[in-house]
């Protein structure tokens, strides 16, 4: 069994730990070595999230501990963020694909605004072939994952795109105990994983983990998603003084299964979990490789990062069915092949005049993608020549000739190039201020395979941020943040170079980054004994909301919105053994713009970005042999249709739980029980077009639906050598 403090040996955002803006969360903190973890007979739990208390730059920033990861029931790797307060992670299509995010009154579709990291690699695809900031994590083992830093809102200047609403890094194991855990579960679910580290007389730690998986789900034909995952980890030194060399690959293949029209349900087409188009697959592939170096220099901390990622995705979706196409439906092939490379370095140190402390942080981030992302127009797989189809924004279909069998065809290259400062004033021992700047440089261009024609375009984007924090005084803290940040938009929408895309509503042009600007105010305090309290009140606003187009797969922008909001969150330890936790989060998702019409927009009201999320826990850990999670959320109510407030989709609730027993010589045996109550709320639910054989020319507009997976259990044997 794992010691809790178990943790990677350095991570999050190399600027804040180095500027005090946040101490060294648990999940970076140091290791024991594999003899001190065989020789713990007890664990003792650690509250799952890090006391940031004195260290944190907002009030709804925070670091899930190891423990938690450990403890916490995840059905899928994406699930592990939804530790994060207020984030739900759910799914529309299937495992194949990148998973859904929502968080403060937005639909971040699978994974706009949400910007996650893996050891300093960024996660999410700009200009992606299903969506913009495309954040797929089946390539992340919860198995070797240290802890997760996160933060909310654009107040932090070492985060940049897709990190405005919300950003995760995950940090990995430098130490793993040899270990193999075989699963097997309910609806065709099998899961082998082994890994172990050797450790190296001159201090340095190899880490190996290989996993293997397979899910057939209710769906009905079986989904049969089969991946493989592997990571090497090479690591020596110490968190200042130190560096690794990791390698990830990752490789799967599978069934989708898309949101089906409610009506096919209702009058017998298909099942609950059944499909119009069993062809709808996946396939993607990802290599990486990354390094880090830390080191003291000059009376300050040098921090480097360097990042080579190669990753490969088809998709086919049919989500109108034959609305477009009305003999061969709608199936459409998404590919991409793309090549990022990027890294990021850092360098801080501390000076004291007159009493007054100043630690300063000097950062650069680049980040170049290479990518080829095509549409393709197919019919079980096979693609249809020689034409394609497209829906306007009023509904109106046309029809032009594939080029090569391609609906759109682009060679992409992005180059972000990031400088930045940061710096920390403490005037007092309970007065900080913490300011930065970050000066984005965007640099795109288009080679149309459909035209014959190349487009380049180029965009500046200053962000300040200002950071007050009063505090700690009666171990309560004060925090007023302000910042401005952005999300980068599709390069081909930018050039106009996808059909429906490129020219918003109102017909102004897609501009490369879209800015956005927020205002938090929140506290944190641990004055009631065995008992931490968080509180935040926010607004952000967008000058480009993003929204999904069923017909393209694709997003798009669209009109300016505002959030405004207030999540309040707890965790309580009545024993050693116990926490509880809750988050409550409320928000208020509109269009913000006095010409709604101009983009054909009735009401101020989003699609799919909810009102509220709730979620609330249990964990155990050292209560004899006994550890586990229990986990309750709750998605809230949302629109379904853009510009009104109805149809509306009442969200779903669902809970998970697991309970591990710990048997002598290192075995363990875990139990898990998801969808806990066997709800049969929907997973997600959209309200859009589509057309089944038979039906008006024009189609239907209605509920269009995934449902949650009904209850399962999954059970696990674990040995650890």
């Amino acid at each position: 069994m794992f010691v809790s403090k178990v943790a990677a040996r350095r991570f999050f955002i190399s600027t804040a730990l180095a500027a005090g803006a946040i101490a060294t969360p648990a999940c970076a903190a140091d290791e024991p070595d594999a003899a001190d973890q065989s020789a713990a007979s007890t664990i003792v739990v650690t509250a799952s999230r890090g006391d940031m208390l004195g260290k944190a730059l907002t009030a709804s920033q925070g670091s899930i501990t190891r423990a938690e990861v450990e403890l916490r029931p995840i059905y899928r790797a994406g699930q592990l963020f939804e530790a994060v307060p207020g984030l739900v992670v759910t799914i529309h299509s299937g495992e194949g694909k990148a998973q859904q995010y929502l968080i403060r009154g937005y639909n971040l579709d699978h994974g706009t605004d949400f910007a996650s990291f893996v050891d300093d690699m960024p996660v999410n695809r700009p200009t992606n072939a299903h969506g913009q900031g495309y954040s797929d994590l089946n390539f992340l083992m919860p198995q070797i994952v240290a802890g997760v830093d996160y933060t909310k809102g654009p107040y932090t200047p070492g985060i940049g795109d897709f990190g405005s609403v919300a950003s995760a890094h995950t940090s990995l194991l430098n130490d793993l105990p040899a270990q193999v855990a075989v699963t097997v579960g309910t609806d065709g679910y099998q899961e082998l994983f082994g890994g172990g580290t050797i450790h190296f007389k001159h201090g340095g730690k190899l880490l190996a983990a290989v996993g293997l998986g397979h899910y057939d789900g209710p769906w009905q034909p079986k989904q049969n998603f089969q991946k493989v995952n592997a990571a090497l980890r090479y690591s020596q030194g110490s968190a200042t003084d130190g560096f690794s060399l990791t390698g990830l690959y990752y490789k799967s293949r599978g069934r989708l299964i898309t949101d089906q029209p409610e009506r096919a349900i209702e009058n017998g087409t298909i099942s609950r979990f059944g499909t119009l188009d069993p062809s709808d697959h996946s396939l993607s592939e990802r290599f990486s490789l990354s390094g880090h170096l830390d080191k003291s220099l000059g009376g300050g901390q040098l921090s480097v990062s360097l990042y080579a990622i190669h990753s490969t995705m088809t998709l086919w979706n049919n989500f109108t069915h034959y609305l477009l196409d009305p003999v061969n439906g709608d199936q459409e092939e998404q590919d991409e092949r793309r090549t990022t490379l990027g890294g990021a370095a850092s360098y801080s140190f501390r000076k004291d005049l007159g009493g007054i402390s100043f630690e300063t942080v000097v950062g650069l981030q680049a980040r170049y993608d290479g990518a080829f992302v095509d549409r393709k127009h197919t019919l079980s797989r096979n693609t249809i020549l020689p034409y394609c189809n497209a829906q306007d924004d009023d509904g109106n279909t046309t029809t032009f000739s594939a080029v090569n069998g391609n609906c759109t065809a682009d060679h992409v290259r992005l180059l972000d190039l990031a400088p930045y400062v940061q710096e920390t004033v403490r005037f007092t021992p309970w007065l900080r201020a913490v300011v930065g700047l970050r000066e984005e440089y965007y640099h795109a261009t288009d080679r149309s395979d459909m035209d014959g024609n190349h487009y380049a375009g180029q965009q500046w984007l200053a962000q300040p941020k200002v950071n007050l924090i009063v505090g700690p005084f009666a171990k309560t803290e004060i925090y007023a943040s302000y910042g401005r940040g952005f999300h980068s938009n599709d390069a081909r929408g930018v050039f106009g170079t996808v059909a429906a895309e490129g020219i918003q509503a109102s017909g102004v042009a897609t501009p490369l980054l879209a800015s956005t600007t927020g205002f938090e105010l929140g506290m944190r305090s641990n004055l009631i004994p065995r008992l931490q309290l968080q509180l935040a009140v926010f607004q952000q606003d967008f000058g480009s909301e993003l929204s999904y187009n069923a017909d393209t797969g694709q997003d798009e922008a669209g009109a300016p919105s505002r959030r405004q909001g207030i999540e309040v969150g707890g965790q309580y330890h009545p024993f050693k053994w116990l926490e509880l936790n809750a988050d409550l989060a409320f928000s208020k998702p509109r269009y913000h713009t006095n010409d709604l019409a101009a983009y054909g927009l009735e009401q101020p009201y989003i699609a799919d970005a909810p009102n509220f999320i709730y979620s609330a826990g249990v964990l155990i850990n050292g209560l004899g042999p006994i550890s586990g999670g229990l986990q309750w959320r709750r998605l809230g109510t949302h629109s379904l249709n853009d510009g009104t407030k109805y149809p509306q989709d009442g969200g779903y609730s669902e809970w998970n739980m697991d309970v591990s027993y710990a048997a002598p010589h290192g075995w363990k045996l875990t139990v898990g029980v998801f969808n806990l109550f066997n709800s049969k709320d929907a997973a997600s639910d959209y309200y859009y077009t589509s057309r089944l054989p038979g039906e008006p020319a024009e189609g239907i507009t209605g509920f269009q639906t995934h449902p949650l997976e009904p209850r399962s259990a999954r059970f696990t044997l674990a040995k650890t050598f």
